[in-house]
């Protein structure tokens, strides 16, 4: 699952239009940020299959720190408060804190039992989607889809780079996910946590992209 969290934060904007697309990505891919750095530290675990027997070829073995419920809902509920007491937005708090426990949820629909309820839970929840490839991604396509229709509905480009910003985001996110899901295997743990590393830049991207776009009431009539 990787686009549809994307397209989550792309249409937040809409609940929330004086948060920034930046923030709004932070949120909605939040516990995949903080999951490389435990990764890197050897707090959590996982594990790469070469056999061609899975899709994706990863195995989830330990990650209840950044992937239970229990975790999920408190850094939901961090995240909303200190946006909170920067802001003083009621709604944006809210919709942040829902942003990021909308992780879990669309990763419970995807993972193969994997997702722990809590830190030391034995039960492991997952609807596995992703024994089915092909509907898997056609279901984070709809979501991605519809997440930046509704930005585009929310927004409005003030010059030509809030217009080539966010398409070339658009279509480096699309690039990505079909990189990740028809490519080889990654070659060690340390790859796949450094590549995550490297989606802190698309949240920067994201401010980029909103710094140059403006919500209109017009566009949601």
């Amino acid at each position: 699952m990787f686009l549809a969290h994307f397209g989550i934060g792309f249409a937040a904007k809409s609940a929330a239009p004086k948060v920034s697309l930046g923030t709004l990505l932070l949120a909605a891919q939040f516990i995949d940020l903080l999951w490389p750095t435990l990764l890197l530290l050897g707090i959590e675990r996982v594990n790469i299959r070469t056999d061609g027997a899975q899709y994706p070829p990863l195995d989830f073995v330990y990650y209840p720190f950044s992937h239970s419920l229990l975790t999920v809902l408190i850094y939901a509920a961090l995240f909303a408060a200190t946006y909170f007491s920067l802001r003083r937005s009621r709604i944006g708090a809210i919709v942040l804190g829902l942003a990021v426990v909308s992780h879990w949820m669309l990763d419970l629909l995807v993972h193969y039992p994997d997702l722990p309820l809590y830190p030391g839970d034995p039960m492991r929840l997952g609807f596995a989607i992703w024994s089915s490839p092909v509907f898997e991604m056609a279901l984070e396509l709809f979501i991605f889809a519809l997440g930046v229709w509704l930005y585009l509905r929310t927004t409005k480009a003030t010059d030509a780079t809030g217009k080539w910003a966010l398409w070339s985001l658009v279509a480096f996110l699309v690039t990505i996910h079909v990189g990740n899901t028809l490519g080889q295997p990654p070659p060690s743990v340390e790859a796949v946590a450094w590549v995550g590393q490297a989606q802190w830049l698309l949240v920067v991207w994201g401010y980029w992209v909103d710094r140059h776009r403006k919500y209109t009431e017009l566009t949601l009539r």
